[in-house]
């Protein structure tokens, strides 16, 4: 599994030209499923997604998790993150997990960090999406699992 985890002051998600999710303040969270992930996985992820330290604190420091901060998360699937571009000039995604083992640990993963008490919002697993986000800082992070 695989995470890229992005700081927005906002974010927001579209399929079709019409908004799915939207959120203010927290983080956007690209994240792609490989072959061999499991629920362990999920778990893990979203729990160092709650705890991960990028908010900055009163003397500006990045020192304060999303909860801290008072924020969201806005997640969103994206096999493309398993890409292995070690040969050649066109990606292979065959690391990717199968599109149903993928779906369902992706919902796995929203509803970890929804019980982990963030509020979520979601995109659409598998459908063309347009993305709109104010990346703040910039702050990215990758998480590899």
């Amino acid at each position: 599994m695989r995470a890229v985890v992005q700081r927005v002051s906002s974010a927001s998600v579209a399929v079709d030209n019409r908004q799915i999710g939207r959120i203010g303040l927290g983080l956007l969270v690209f994240v792609g499923v490989a072959d061999g992930d499991s629920q362990a996985d999920t778990a893990y992820t979203a729990g160092k997604i709650r705890d991960l330290r990028i908010f900055p604190d009163e003397e500006n420091r990045m020192n304060r998790s999303v909860v801290e901060a008072g924020g969201s998360v806005l997640v969103v699937s994206q096999f493309t993150l398993i890409a292995d571009t070690a040969k050649g000039n066109r990606p292979s995604f065959a690391e990717a997990a199968p599109p149903e083992e993928a779906e369902a640990l992706y919902e796995r993963f929203c509803s970890e960090l929804r019980g982990l008490g963030l509020p979520v919002e979601t995109g659409i697993f598998g459908a063309k999406m347009e993305v709109e986000l104010v990346n703040d800082g910039p702050v990215t992070v990758v998480l590899d699992v």
